[in-house]
């Protein structure tokens, strides 16, 4: 009826019949939109390089700032890491920035680079938290070089990392990889993984935080 009154000068004809005229196009209908929250899980090479240190410090000062962003949007953040032969939770999903700050403070790094084990952990870790909060929306933020020099099974590394990033793919996971390779030696690796992902490859000018932050906020708003 709030929808109708500022018409009914205009609705003379209408009027002679009836004290009130409503048309269809007066009708409303409440719908409620549910904002959905979330999911960043960084997936990133703890192996051996000169940039390990500084992959890490990037990586950390990202999770604490979109942490702090997440406060009123339900937003989670997690972190697994792969080195040697095997990919560890060392942040499962929280909106905690106390969690995160312990659990980020000893962080293993060296070996070698597992890089299909960290995938697949993250393929399996958001499969679970899509069961349990169905309204998520996840993003796989890859840091590597994407050079796999380690397989869980009998595949040649690569091709078994393409095997379970064509999965994560296929369930239309939105994921990004951000390349680890200097200029100078990078092979393209970095962007076949992202080929397979159907994802964004960043190569970031000078690795930071507050670079990695800002490639992930546009990734979350696009």
């Amino acid at each position: 009826m709030r929808a109708a009154a500022p018409f009914q000068r205009k609705r003379i004809e209408e009027r002679k019949k009836v004290a009130f005229s409503i048309k269809k196009s007066d009708l409303q209908r409440k719908i409620r939109v549910k904002k959905a929250a979330n999911l960043v899980l960084f997936v990133v090479d703890a192996s051996w390089s000169m940039a390990v240190a500084e992959r890490m410090n990037a990586t950390k000062g990202a999770i604490l700032s979109l942490l702090t962003d997440a406060y009123q949007r339900r937003d989670r953040v997690g972190l697994i890491v792969f080195q040697k032969d095997r990919a560890t939770l060392i942040l499962p999903p929280t909106n905690s920035v106390q969690l995160a700050q312990r659990a980020l403070v000893n962080i293993p790094v060296g070996g070698k680079t597992p890089l299909a084990a960290g995938i697949l952990m993250a393929s399996e870790i958001l499969k679970r938290e899509k069961f349990t909060h169905p309204d998520v929306e996840p993003l796989i933020i890859i840091l590597t070089d994407g050079a796999g020099n380690v397989s869980i099974g009998t595949k040649p590394p690569n091709e078994e990392a393409y095997f379970f990033a064509e999965r994560i793919a296929k369930n239309h996971i939105r994921s990004i990889v951000v390349n680890m390779e200097h200029e100078s030696f990078d092979q393209g690796l970095a962007q076949k993984l992202a080929d397979h992902l159907e994802a964004s490859c960043y190569t970031l000018g000078e690795l930071k935080a507050e670079n990695l932050y800002r490639a992930v906020k546009g990734e979350m708003r696009g």
